[in-house]
């Protein structure tokens, strides 16, 4: 059915109402104007409507008692939803949440319920749909959307929680741990804010084998800071802030047998600890870049080695015996030793060392040199193989000796 003048081409509105407010305490039928002489539940342009209770329904009259294009704007000036639903309750046309307008029109009636189309007009007014809007990260300041970041303090052994997107968390002890969740538990996107303002390190650790910057956990020094952000698989620092006055990080690393290859992260700690039972050779392979290492042997060696060298073919290894430890120069391509001379030093004191690992040893034979065995005792071992023991009672050589030049003086039992 079509209701358009003749004269205007316009749709004719059944006695159309301008406004109305609706206060629904059950389900109400509305009915459109012309046909209200009774009936005060009429349909207006404009409604203002508030429910009393939740689960309330608001009826619209008969799509065929008026034409095509008739409209209504309902708002929900109450604290509960209602919903808005054809003639007689027959079927939904939109919910309207609390505070939020639809606009609502006919697009065909051939029966009393009609087809209806929506329009989203959002909330009241500018200020409440900043308050709305406002999440994790946002905070409504008058009519706009602003970044929010508050802070909060941590203890130690914390654990990261989804809710915590956005937040800023300081550190104000000393050393302590914290823990990242299962990074597909977060998904891609979600992220925190770190500051250490304590006086010890903070170290965050991940879990379930995700990694923190290629790592399993990262140390942050006092003062340093940095965004956390979690990519749905691990999570990677933005804006990692350095302490110059802590600049040097340490890496614990556990290695059991065959070739290493550290990654970038790994290879920015300057200070290196290699631990484990060694059941094989062990060499590790650094990225190509120009530092300086402290690189420390604290693995059960079983007679194994431990070599370290740059990924580039052909440059100068180094191997660090057991129990001590080696600073290095990389060049890019080659380990070099950085101390090749003690300036200014009147005396050079050693570990004692022991046979197959002697104190002062051969970078390519490192079970041959000088060693300690115990009190007053100065001793060569070749190959593993103490030779040359000499007290404070005299010289024990072990093996057959060649004198190409004879021996003199003595008594020869």
């Amino acid at each position: 059915m079509s209701f358009i003048s003749p004269f205007t081409g316009d749709v004719i509105q059944p006695t159309d109402v301008s406004y109305r407010a609706v206060t629904l305490t059950t389900n109400t039928q509305l009915n459109w104007p012309s046909n209200s002489q009774t009936n005060s539940d009429f349909a207006a342009r404009i409604m203002n409507v508030q429910a009393t209770s939740a689960g309330l329904n608001l009826y619209m009259p008969p799509a065929n008692q008026t034409s095509v294009g008739t409209d209504a704007l309902i708002r929900n000036v109450g604290a509960v939803a209602f919903t808005v639903k054809t003639f007689g309750g027959n079927g939904t046309i939109v919910s309207i949440p609390a505070g939020q307008a639809q606009y609502i029109y006919i697009t065909d009636n051939p029966d009393v319920y009609g087809t209806w189309g929506v329009i989203a007009f959002g909330i009241g007014s500018s200020s409440s749909d900043a308050n709305a809007l406002a999440g994790l990260g946002l905070i409504a300041i008058s009519t706009t959307l602003n970044q929010s970041h508050p802070s909060q303090s941590i203890t130690n052994g914390y654990t990261y929680l989804a809710g915590d997107r956005a937040q800023t968390k300081v550190w104000s002890s000393g050393s302590g741990t914290s823990t990242l969740p299962l990074a597909t538990s977060l998904g891609n996107n979600w992220f925190t804010l770190f500051k250490n303002n304590g006086s010890g390190t903070m170290t965050i650790s991940t879990t379930g084998g995700d990694l923190l910057d290629g790592l399993v956990s990262k140390t942050f020094q006092p003062n340093e800071s940095a965004f956390l952000v979690c990519t749905g698989t691990e999570y990677v620092t933005i804006g990692y802030g350095v302490n110059s006055s802590f600049a040097f990080t340490a890496l614990v690393k556990p290695v059991t047998g065959g070739t290493y290859t550290l990654t970038t992260n790994e290879a920015q700690n300057t200070i290196q600890e290699y631990v484990g039972n060694l059941v094989a050779n062990v060499i590790a392979v650094y990225p190509q870049v120009v530092t300086l290492y402290v690189i420390s042997n604290q693995t059960v060696d079983n007679g194994f080695t431990l070599t370290v060298k740059t990924s580039a073919a052909g440059g100068n290894t180094v191997i660090i015996p057991p129990g001590q430890q080696a600073t290095l120069v990389c060049d890019g391509t080659n380990f070099f030793n950085a101390n090749t001379v003690q300036a200014g030093a009147t005396s050079l004191n050693l570990v004692n060392g022991t046979v197959t690992t002697p104190a002062i040893n051969f970078a390519a034979e490192t079970n041959t040199g000088i060693w300690r065995n115990g009190a007053g005792e100065f001793d060569i071992a070749v190959l593993g193989v103490n030779r040359f023991a000499l007290t404070a009672t005299g010289l024990n050589i072990a093996g057959v000796g060649n004198f190409t030049g004879g021996v003199k003086g003595g008594t020869f039992p």
